[in-house]
């Protein structure tokens, strides 16, 4: 597969009891996903609680997850916000070595117009060394980039190369891959929709689930990848109910309460996140030995 097909997962940051890094609970993360046959990792997406982690934080979980992952998958940067100047600053500066990529979400609370999200990856574009993945999530950002507005930056600028799409809008994604590139990657970043998006022919998920179930992803995303969407369908199905209570409370809250389960980290989250409910917690837990997916 080319570089950001199939399945990438936008790690989750494990944190001790006093809310410090926990780095036994990372590489005890990162060899897990690399067990179950993920593609590549994406460190410090929203996921990854990277609005509340210091850059120093940020850069010494990078260079964590490198050192445990040794060049066996590829791994995708996060940068992002919402002043373009700090922004390109900080890629100016990025010692980019090991790293293939960055993810960068559109400008969150501005609300820019669609020209104003446009200049703001134009600067990005040339402050970067590296291929850049757009991500438009407006559920968290409060606006919607438009596929017009993705169709021109792909076309545009040889390094913007992919977009992880999370509007939920079937019809943008279709536009998208109708005008895109051949080499511009279409990749979702809503797990329970993937499959759906896959019958149309993006390119593969960055998902916050396989945090937990990688393995159950990446199969589910290979075979949908090479057409066995009979084979596919079972996981998505498997899957989806639990999906939608890992968001119930906002993200990674849940997923982060799976892993403490699994015994890979702690449910721990900085502020002004919280760990989930306990009803959550038990509903995930019975939708979890309900599908036998660990052990009661």
């Amino acid at each position: 597969m080319n570089l950001f097909d199939g399945l990438g997962v936008a790690m989750v940051t494990p944190f001790t009891a006093d809310h410090k890094i926990d780095y036994a609970g990372l590489k005890k993360l990162t060899t897990h996903l690399l067990d179950g046959g993920v593609d590549y990792l994406v460190v410090q997406g929203t996921t990854g609680e990277s609005p509340v982690l210091t850059k120093d934080e940020k850069r010494s979980v990078l260079d964590f997850v490198m050192e445990v992952n040794q060049g066996r998958v590829p791994i995708v940067f996060g940068i992002g916000g919402n002043n373009t100047q700090v922004v390109c600053d900080t890629l100016d500066a990025f010692d980019g070595t090991g790293v293939s990529g960055i993810l960068s979400a559109s400008p969150s609370y501005n609300k820019p117009t669609q020209q104003g999200i446009y200049e703001h990856y134009k600067a990005l574009s040339q402050s970067s060394q590296l291929p850049i993945i757009l991500y438009n999530v407006p559920g968290r950002t409060g606006s919607n980039m438009t596929a017009e507005t993705t169709l021109k930056l792909a076309h545009d600028f040889a390094n913007i190369v992919a977009i992880k799409e999370a509007s939920g809008d079937l019809n943008q994604v279709e536009d998208i891959l109708a005008g895109r590139p051949q080499d511009f990657k279409v990749i979702s970043g809503d797990d329970n929709l993937t499959l759906a998006m896959m019958a149309l022919g993006i390119d593969g998920l960055i998902s916050v689930v396989g945090n937990a179930f990688p393995k159950e992803y990446a199969e589910m995303v290979h075979k949908g990848m090479f057409g066995a969407f009979h084979d596919a369908r079972p996981i998505h199905f498997r899957m989806r109910k639990l999906v939608d209570l890992l968001f119930v409370e906002g993200n990674p809250g849940g997923v982060k309460e799976v892993l403490q389960h699994l015994s890979i980290c702690s449910n721990d989250v900085r502020l002004p996140l919280m760990p989930v409910s306990e009803e959550t917690r038990q509903l995930l837990y019975r939708e979890m030995a309900e599908k036998d997916l660990v052990k009661v």
